[in-house]
């Protein structure tokens, strides 16, 4: 009699703790765990941080000097951008194709790193403003004449990140692609002799010819089209007010000439101003 007394107690005490909680007792739920995530820059502010998404491998746009510190364009354009929203900058580091994955789940609130305009990006991410221009520039080496202009790419063999513009642009023109990691692997491979070109930044080979002035490579030719490069963000009506104060920063930044100082700071050249 005295179990099954202290069992009724039990089951008693449970039944009113669930009716408790289904009162409005317990834990709401998060925004994430009820799908709605609200205000993007009303949540960045709030956390006073904002967390940016970028390679760290891809210099000079981000990459760790020799005390490893996270240095480059992209990492001064993240901290000025930061400034502007009154939060601090977290930068993330990762794969390229991880970062726009990490964007899209809610990972990252942006990504700084030297992302091109595409269409078809355009559908699933939100793009700011551009705040500089990319030139594709095709890198072979040194005595390698066989290519001298985008078409003779048709049957080559290039390196690049598969989701990248480059590796869009190269197989676009007929080129196999070998996915990499990073810019530094796309040459280690051209120097082995495993591919016929990599196709990159005009700042990035400037910014490795600097460093490497023996290096045996060159800039066969250059694309047509110069890209857009933007920062993207998940595509949603919760993140258009964190879009146009992002918009509004790029837009002071430019008028105050701080994108142009970054600019030629890292690149040697202004590549914030559309080329002509």
């Amino acid at each position: 009699m005295k179990k099954s007394r202290i069992f009724a107690l039990v089951l008693a005490l449970v039944m009113m703790l669930s009716l408790f909680a289904g009162c409005g007792g317990g834990t709401e739920p998060s925004a994430e765990t009820s799908g709605e995530t609200g205000d993007l820059l009303a949540q960045i502010k709030e956390r006073g941080t904002i967390i940016i998404a970028m390679e760290g491998t891809w210099s000079p746009w981000t990459y760790h000097d020799e005390e490893d510190n996270l240095v480059g364009f992209d990492v001064e354009v993240g901290a000025a951008i930061a400034e502007k929203l009154g939060v601090e900058p977290v930068y993330e580091e990762g794969i390229w194709d991880g970062l726009l994955e990490g964007i899209e789940g809610g990972r990252y609130d942006i990504m700084v790193n030297g992302v091109g305009v595409t269409d078809e990006r355009k559908e699933s991410y939100s793009f700011s403003d551009p705040y500089c221009y990319d030139r594709t520039a095709v890198i072979v080496r040194e005595d390698d004449d066989s290519i001298t202009k985008m078409e003779d790419l048709a049957g080559k063999s290039t390196a690049n990140t598969i989701s990248s513009t480059y590796a869009e642009i190269a197989e676009g023109y007929g080129a196999t692609v070998t996915g990499v990691d990073d810019f530094n692997q796309t040459i280690e491979l051209l120097l082995q002799g495993r591919i016929d070109a990599t196709l990159n930044a005009e700042g990035s080979y400037l910014d490795y010819i600097s460093v490497h002035p023996e290096s045996p490579v060159k800039v066969a030719c250059y694309n047509y089209d110069v890209s857009d490069i933007a920062i993207p963000m998940r595509k949603s009506d919760d993140t258009e007010s964190l879009r146009q104060a992002i918009n509004t920063a790029i837009s002071e930044l430019r008028e105050e000439g701080k994108l142009t100082e970054l600019s030629m700071k890292y690149f040697g050249v202004d590549i914030t101003v559309m080329p002509e």
